[in-house]
Order: structure tokens, then C-alpha cells, then sequence
């Protein structure tokens, strides 16, 4: 007996510890962690140096903690941060240049065009922009093509050899294992569930997937083109031959200006400053100076326009940074909607679609806010099937040009097991009431009746999905029918086939919606705002790791990767209106 009080006291003295040192490390936190406000010194004669290595988001998000406002957090890392971060700077005496230097950035086609129309803007000012790279990608290549001198390193690699897709296909997976996905879908370009079905590419797939690549290369040499003062033609043959491939290719060839090492590089930009080479150059990062510049370039005003931020798969639930929930996009929706101080929502929209029903909830809100003031979309890298589906009863939609958009069409999947679980030796015996009790087994494929069921709610959310678009876009049925079917369109294609209206970015959307609410002065309001709860505020204070951080690790981000898709078919609930094929283009 007296054993076990001592192991009781002695658990109940561990927890009250770990208690005590939890409860510590947040005080302590709040009295010495940085201070969300707390910003650089900008000193004279500094360089901006955009190193863009990290994930960038639309929107960095509004984060709030429950229970714990102190820890609340408001980044500036997001691209529109990025953006207004380069406007800034161009009109900063502070500021003298901007250095791009060893990006890998980590954004999407679109994302790197609108940083690179950013950058355009900076030249205008008369400030010098040059670049450095040991390995130039394809998109650091295109974003530093604006430069006004590219180095590379003598030893580096400059990547431009054109755009391409992959796509994994599980049919022969299926076979081998026994676990099958039931598919129901309607549209021919609907090419999400193919992997599914068959162990190669459609005809129809690789059609669409060729003509929205060339669209988007298309736009890439284009701009390229006019920066580096080479044709089209030559950059076809430089892609095609793989003539940047050295160095000293590269530099034939007139993509880059510069071979050198990074010191050289640094000595170049001191030259042009007037500094001496044994003196330090000034610097200071874009997410530095973006906290910065939003401090300086704080507008108040009395009327808003609220800046609705859609990004990520769109899921039925709350939702958070990650994927769109009605849930919490209903709340932001919502909040604008009743504000009267808020004379226009912007909504932008970056996402691949998902649960159709989400999808119709948050419809419904922007329908309803059209009925009190103007809502105009604002497409990012992505406004596909459910992004779509949010965006197409907007007043207007502007996207970009290398947006891709459209995919106007459904699918159901269903996990079966029933080959697994024989190949295991389990069966399943169902007992039930009514001839259609059981709508679907996981362990039983789906008979006739259910499948009719199935294919009968697929057709009503497209007749739906086909309806929302006609009465949104002001056109007829036939006309959605020609341009829908699944297929999915670049911004550029979208405003041929009048799914957009025009072609821009986000300047662009706020310009319409301050014209369509007929103000001339605005201050923006960003929404939604997120919630964290105890796990994530333990993982930041490194108490605990959450199994997404813990797989990562363990397998590694490609293979982690690959798992979440797999994982994310089989886990997808109900009718799906979903982007219909991998969204990373290499």
C-alpha cells in the first residue's frame, strides 16, 4: 500500500510539473517573445533582398488563440505583404535597390507573375534590381528575368527546358491489393477520379493538360521575352536544345548577363552604391521590410473593402489556413456582409474546389451579399471546380493571365475494400430493415440500385453546379455545356470562352469593387480571422509535434506528399467538385 502512494504521489508531482513548466513557458513567452509589432529600423543606403524560399500564401492569415490573445498572431509574409513590400520600397529614399538572391521560391505560376508585375512597377522608380543564383528553376528564372544584371554562379545551372505535369494512375495498385475506389462522374475532361480506372492518360486528359501547359508557357516566354530582349522563337530553341544548361550556355544564349561567385556579386552592388569592398552593404528582408512598409502605408479610412480570402481545398467543416470551410468562410462572409462600414468585398480565390456542398453554402452567402453591395473575384494560381463554384456569381471576375480556372464538372468516389478484405479473410454480413437501408458498404461493392442513386445525385449537383454558372455568368445552359464538361482554362482561355471578364490581379479587383461601391478612399480589411487550439500552441512552443510534422520527418516532404494525395482521395466525402488532376506543374 504504501508502494503505490508513492508511485500515486509521484505521477501526480510529474503532472503538476509539467503543468507549473506548460503555464511557465507562456508567461515567459509573453514577456520575452518578440512582439508581433515590433518592426526593423530601415537605414539609408539599403538593400532589399527578396529571398522568397519560404511557402507563400496568398494570405498569411490573421491567427487568434483561444484563451491566450497574446500569442495572437498578424504576419506580413503573405504575397500581397510580398507586393506592397516592393511598392513601398520604390518609393523609399531608404531603399536604394533590390537584390533577388538564391530564391527556389516556393509560389505558384501566378504568384510568381504578380511579384514579378511588382517588381516592373519598382523599375520605373529608376532603382536598380540584379539577381544571384547558384541554380536558377525555371520560376526564380522567370521572376529574375526583370533584373537589370543576372549573375551565376561558375559552377551553377540555369533550368529552362519548358513546363510539365505528372500524374500517378492505381488501377494496377487496385488489382494487386484488392482496394478499389467506386467512381461515379460527369464530364469528360472530369479527370480527377482517372488514376482510378486506368493505368495510363486519357486522350481527353492529355489534351487539356497540353493546351493549359502551352498557355502557360505561353505567358512565361512573353513576358520573358520582353525583359531579356530575345523572340519567342529563340527561347523555344534555347528550351528545346537545353542551350542554358552551363553557365557559359546560359550566358551565349543572353539569359544571363554575369558568371561570377557570390562575393563578386556582392562587390557588383557595392560598386554601384559608391561603397567601399571592405564595407558592409545594408540589407533587410522582404518579410522584415513588409512589416515595415505596412506601418508606413496605413490608410484609415471610413469605408472598407473587405478582402475575403478563399485558399486551399474546400472542405465541409470549419476549416482553417489550409482549406476552406464554409464554416469559417460563412463567419467572414457574413461579418462583411453586416458591416456597413464595408462598401465592397473583394473575394480571393485560390483554390482547386472540393465538397460540393461546402461549395453551395458558400455560394449562398455570396449571393447573398450581392443583394446589399458588390462583390468582385479575384482568381490566384487556381479557381477550378468548387473555386470556381464561389466565384461564378460574383458582379465580375478578374484573373490572372496563367490562372488556371473553370472544371465545370462532378464526381463521387467511394473507398471499397471488399477485394482487400477478402484477399484477409474477412467478410461482412449486413442485417438491415429496408430494401435500402444500406446505401454503402465499404466492404461490398456497390450493386445496381446504389449506383443509380449515386449517379442520380452526381447529375443534380452538375445540373446545379451547370445552373449557378448560366444565371451567374448571364449566359445559357448550352453555352456553360460548351466550355464545361470538366475542362479546365488558363485565365487567358477563361476570358475568350467568358468564364472571366478580365485579366489582372488584385490592384485590379480593388480598383473595380471601390468603382462598383462609387468611393474614391478605402482602408482594406482582411479576412477570415483563424482559431489555434492547445496542440498547435504546445508544437509552438516545441511541447509536442503534431503527426503531420512527425510523418514529414519521417518520410520525408515528397513522399509525404504523395501519401496525402492518396490519402486525400480516399478520405474525400460525398460529391466532389475538384480540380481534375495534380496541381503542381514542374
Amino acid at each position: 500500500m504504501d508502494f503505490l502512494k508513492r508511485v500515486l504521489s509521484t505521477v501526480t508531482g510529474i503532472f503538476v510539473f509539467l503543468i507549473i513548466c506548460f503555464f511557465g513557458l507562456i508567461i515567459l513567452g509573453a514577456l520575452f517573445g518578440n512582439d508581433p509589432n515590433e518592426v526593423v529600423k530601415v537605414k539609408p543606403n539599403t538593400v532589399l533582398e527578396l529571398r522568397l524560399d519560404f511557402p507563400i500564401k496568398d494570405y498569411a492569415g490573421k491567427v487568434e488563440y483561444d484563451d491566450y490573445p497574446f500569442l495572437n498572431e498578424n504576419e506580413k509574409n503573405g504575397l500581397f505583404n510580398i507586393i506592397d513590400a516592393i511598392n513601398y520600397a520604390a518609393t523609399d529614399d531608404k531603399i536604394k535597390g533590390i537584390s533577388i538572391d538564391n530564391n527556389f521560391i516556393d509560389a505558384g505560376i501566378s504568384q510568381t507573375k504578380a511579384i514579378r508585375g511588382a517588381l516592373l512597377k519598382f523599375k520605373e522608380s529608376g532603382k536598380f534590381i540584379v539577381s544571384y543564383s547558384d541554380i536558377y528553376t525555371q520560376k526564380d528564372y522567370y521572376l529574375s528575368s526583370v533584373a537589370d544584371t543576372i549573375y551565376i554562379n561558375p559552377a551553377g545551372i540555369v533550368e529552362f527546358k519548358g513546363l510539365y505535369s505528372e500524374r500517378l494512375y492505381f488501377k494496377d495498385f487496385q488489382e494487386k491489393t484488392g482496394f478499389k475506389m467506386e467512381v461515379v462522374r460527369l464530364g469528360k475532361y472530369k479527370e480527377a477520379v482517372e488514376p482510378f480506372l486506368d493505368s495510363k492518360m486519357s486522350d481527353n486528359n492529355r489534351e487539356q493538360i497540353t493546351a493549359y501547359l502551352n498557355s502557360l508557357w505561353s505567358e512565361i516566354k512573353k513576358d520573358i521575352s520582353i525583359s531579356r530582349n530575345l523572340s519567342v522563337e529563340q527561347l523555344n530553341t534555347i528550351a528545346d536544345s537545353l542551350l542554358a544548361r552551363t553557365p557559359e550556355m546560359a550566358k551565349a544564349s543572353s539569359l544571363i548577363d554575369k558568371i561570377g561567385y557570390y562575393d563578386e556579386y556582392m562587390n557588383g552592388i557595392k560598386s554601384a552604391m559608391g561603397i567601399a569592398v571592405n564595407e558592409d552593404i545594408e540589407t533587410v528582408t522582404v518579410e522584415d521590410y513588409a512589416q515595415y512598409a505596412a506601418t508606413k502605408m496605413h490608410n484609415y479610412s471610413k469605408n472598407k473593402i473587405a478582402v475575403i480570402y478563399a485558399e486551399g481545398e474546400i472542405i465541409y467543416g470549419e476549416g482553417n489556413q489550409n482549406a476552406v470551410g464554409q464554416g469559417t468562410m460563412s463567419k467572414a462572409l457574413v461579418e462583411a456582409r453586416e458591416d456597413d462600414r464595408v462598401k465592397a468585398i473583394v473575394l480571393r480565390v485560390n483554390s482547386p474546389g472540393g465538397s460540393a456542398l461546402a461549395s453551395e453554402l458558400i455560394w449562398r452567402e455570396v449571393e447573398l451579399i450581392k443583394q446589399v453591395k458588390p462583390v468582385i473575384v479575384s482568381m490566384g494560381d487556381m479557381a477550378t471546380s468548387g473555386g470556381y463554384y464561389i466565384s461564378c456569381n460574383a458582379d465580375r471576375i478578374i484573373a490572372e493571365p496563367t490562372t488556371v480556372t473553370g472544371s465545370i464538372g462532378v464526381f463521387g468516389i467511394l473507398p471499397n475494400g471488399k477485394g482487400l478484405a477478402d484477399n484477409m479473410g474477412i467478410n461482412a454480413e449486413q442485417v438491415a430493415t429496408n430494401k435500402n437501408a444500406v446505401t454503402y458498404s465499404f466492404f461490398e461493392p456497390l450493386n445496381d440500385g446504389q449506383r443509380q442513386f449515386f449517379q442520380e445525385s452526381i447529375l443534380g449537383t452538375y445540373e446545379l453546379f451547370s445552373k449557378r454558372v448560366a444565371d451567374g455568368r448571364g449566359i445559357s445552359l448550352g453555352d456553360v455545356e460548351s466550355v464545361a464538361q470538366g475542362r479546365v482554362w488558363t485565365g487567358a482561355d477563361a476570358l475568350k470562352n467568358g468564364l472571366v471578364d478580365e485579366l489582372g490581379g488584385l490592384d485590379l479587383a480593388l480598383q473595380r469593387a471601390a468603382e462598383a461601391a462609387e468611393i474614391e478612399d478605402y482602408q482594406i480589411k482582411e479576412l477570415p480571422i483563424f482559431r489555434r487550439n492547445l496542440e498547435e500552441i504546445l508544437e509552438k512552443f516545441g511541447l509536442a509535434k503534431t503527426k503531420e510534422t512527425i510523418l514529414k520527418e519521417e518520410l520525408g516532404e515528397e513522399n509525404y506528399k504523395l501519401m496525402k494525395e492518396v490519402k486525400a482521395m480516399t478520405q474525400r466525402k460525398g460529391i466532389q467538385l475538384l480540380f481534375p488532376f495534380s496541381t503542381e506543374i514542374k
